[in-house]
């Protein structure tokens, strides 16, 4: 199930765009404002991001302007009262997917979600598609015309992250949240260890590597698409 962060400060648009989402299917995170939306970022993989400008705190803008500098790469849907072109053109710019103007027609929304979703490269069958591999979520499986195989939970989803963010660089940390939960009592050699098991399954595999970043933690590297 796809997730989705909405930041909306208006409540009650807030719940009605949380609810036409998850009558479509998708699992719906929430934040009233910017700094909000980076603190769920850091602890949850979020799929794709719905944001409105004007918010206390952090706006819109300077949300997007954040995560493309942390080299976020999700698709972003903005969302906005202003509907003059320099507004469009500042978000754009920043980094934004696409736009919508308010009032928003939420059958809309949901058809830009899916395209957006579409163009992530992460498909409605949740699966990653590299070279001639096929990472499929809902089977933990690995599939090509000389490989398939099924890896155990952790393991997948260790692997799926990495490579659903190609080149970004994820903290120890930031893996242990997200794929053993915050209340973990594991500790970091645990993450190492399943990155360590990931490498000797793959060693020879053409289309990816997982890369080590010193004092930091791992990133994946695509070296066929």
């Amino acid at each position: 199930m796809f997730q989705i962060l909405v930041v909306e400060d208006n409540k009650s648009l807030l719940m009605l765009m949380k609810a036409r989402l998850e009558q479509a299917g998708y699992k719906v995170l929430q934040a009233e404002n910017g700094q909000k939306a980076l603190q769920i970022l850091e602890e949850h993989h979020v799929d794709l991001m719905i944001s409105d400008i004007m918010m206390p705190l952090m706006d819109g803008f300077e949300l997007i302007e954040s995560l493309r500098e942390a080299n976020f790469n999700l698709p972003i849907l903005m969302v906005t009262a202003k509907e003059g072109f320099e507004d469009k053109e500042k978000g754009f710019r920043l980094g934004t997917d696409d736009y919508m103007v308010k009032p928003i027609d939420m059958n809309e929304m949901i058809l830009r979600v899916a395209a957006l979703l579409r163009r992530a490269k992460i498909n409605n069958e949740h699966k990653i598609v590299i070279g001639e591999l096929i990472l499929d979520y809902d089977n933990l499986s690995i599939n090509g015309p000389d490989l398939q195989i099924e890896l155990p939970k952790k393991e997948f989803l260790l692997l799926f992250k990495l490579l659903s963010y190609p080149k970004r660089i994820f903290t120890r940390q930031q893996l242990m949240s997200e794929i053993w939960g915050l209340d973990t009592d594991i500790d970091e050699r645990t993450v190492d260890s399943h990155i360590k098991k990931l490498r000797k399954k793959f060693e020879d595999r053409p289309e990816f590597k997982i890369v080590t970043i010193r004092g930091l933690g791992y990133k994946a590297e695509k070296i066929h698409d």
